[in-house]
């Protein structure tokens, strides 16, 4: 069973094609890609399982590959460049189409050659991971890291599509796969309290991979997240509830160094802290944090953050985010289970005692 939902963007509207097997499905890249030229980036690991695959749908395109390392180190501006070279090299021109084929880096990585390359070329996303399907192949957000702050240097550009192949996620290890229940959880704590409530109560079928459960998750995810992006796709406003434990996250994974803590794993005890400090200031209750804290445990997600991380290391790194207007470090936070919002207005103490 397969399904298809748009990201409503006017002229740039497109697709997102989601269910199991549809990677094998030639129509749906025929229909496509309709560039002679395709340049397909993915990393060593994911090109062994579906390089071919892909591939051999595009019998009749002029192909080049560019096979990156695994891992988010390889989101890098000297990755950048040595894409941007070869696709010069190979003459690639214009009207060509870059396909992304892996995980969140891969995604980031050729979303942001294809925004930059000749002053912007098309580019299909074909997320393999769980975190990529339900969150980081759709909205257009694109970009690499910088050894001071995670994602500081990127613009926005919309993908032609996404293609959401759910059999997938069956190769990702345990620890990959519960990484990106983080951000199925997270749209349920931002927008949809029914969600997070149907997550809890079937959050056994989930880790199991029934392709039923795996399908509505990733097809409530991008619902969500699509209906979000339309109303403010360059994050001026409401699209910023989507970094819902991002702030303390990156802060995480800047600090540990880039590939030591899973995306998911930061967003987790990112978002055990929000929740933390939203009980703090009144919004929600503890037995809503204990709530949530256990959802993520369940999922074999991290809620506290690492010890060596003091609260000066967690200021500075959380000064640099993208979000804050001032000096003031702007968070996001819940005002109930299912409702985030946008706040710099919170005692200076409340967030030193989360951080401590």
């Amino acid at each position: 069973m397969s399904s298809k939902i748009d990201v409503p963007l006017g002229t740039r509207t497109y697709p997102i094609h989601i269910g199991h097997g549809i990677l094998k499905n030639v129509a749906i890249l025929d229909k496509i890609v309709l560039s002679k030229q395709v340049i397909i980036l993915s990393d060593a690991t994911v090109a062994n399982l579906y390089l071919n695959t892909v591939k051999n749908q595009l019998h009749n395109k002029v192909c080049s590959e560019f096979i990156i390392s695994p891992g988010e180190e390889a989101k890098s501006l000297d990755n950048f460049e040595k894409i941007i070279s070869f696709m010069l090299e190979k003459k690639i021109n214009r009207s060509a189409t870059i396909i992304a084929l892996g995980g969140g880096v891969v995604g980031d990585l050729a979303g942001f050659v294809a925004a930059t390359y000749q002053r912007g070329i098309s580019y299909l996303q074909i997320p393999t991971t769980l975190l990529a399907q339900v969150d980081s192949s759709v909205g257009g957000k694109t970009a690499v890291n910088h050894s001071l702050g995670k994602n500081m240097i990127g613009a926005f550009h919309q993908p032609i599509a996404v293609i959401a192949d759910t059999e997938a996620l069956e190769t990702l290890t345990k620890r990959d796969f519960s990484a990106g229940i983080a951000e199925v959880i997270k749209y349920g704590l931002i927008k949809d309290h029914s969600f997070l409530k149907w997550i809890t109560e079937n959050v056994c079928s989930i880790l199991a991979q029934d392709h039923d459960s795996l399908n509505y998750i990733v097809k409530s995810s991008c619902q969500i997240k699509s209906a979000i992006v339309k109303m403010d796709e360059r994050e001026n406003d409401i699209r910023a509830i989507l970094n819902l434990g991002h702030t303390f996250g990156h802060a995480i994974e800047t600090f540990q160094g880039y590939g030591n803590w899973l995306h998911g794993e930061a967003v987790a005890t990112g978002m055990a802290m929000a929740a933390k400090m939203s009980s703090r200031l009144g919004y929600i209750t503890d037995i809503n944090v204990e709530d949530i804290t256990t959802l993520l445990e369940k999922c074999g997600l991290p809620t506290e953050p690492p010890k060596e991380m003091t609260p000066d290391d967690f200021l500075t790194l959380m000064s640099r985010d993208k979000k804050n207007l001032g000096d003031k470090i702007r968070l996001v936070l819940l005002k109930n289970m299912g409702e985030a919002f946008i706040t710099e207005d919170y005692p200076e103490r409340i967030l030193i005692d989360i951080l401590k």
